[in-house]
């Protein structure tokens, strides 16, 4: 079945005291912990600000691997968000118990 979805959109809230700007698909955000930038140029979609707290992702007439990318898109900003606002923990747990080690 190739039936095409007219309009794909996600909303993605920003949270308190996270900044974003948005001008022609490279994102910016910025936050407590810093500032980060992406660039989704690749992905042809329609990211605009939606009011002050949300951000649209809208994909016109998307096949099924245009749909995920929208999926990507918005795990891609929220990780920013989170990046910005709490930071990242990197865990790394090494076992010597059994070999290979795969990191």
């Amino acid at each position: 079945s190739n039936m095409k979805q007219v309009l794909a959109s996600r909303t993605i809230e920003v949270p308190d005291g996270v900044d974003v700007e948005i001008a022609s698909r490279v994102v910016k955000v910025k936050g407590p912990r810093g500032e980060l930038t992406r660039d989704f140029k690749h992905i042809n979609m329609d990211l605009r600000k939606d009011g002050d707290k949300n951000i649209r992702v809208d994909v016109w007439f998307a096949n099924r691997k245009q749909l995920s990318c929208v999926r990507t898109v918005c795990s891609h900003i929220d990780n920013m968000i989170v990046g910005v606002t709490r930071g990242f923990i990197y865990k790394m747990r090494f076992v010597y118990s059994h070999f290979p080690i795969n990191v």
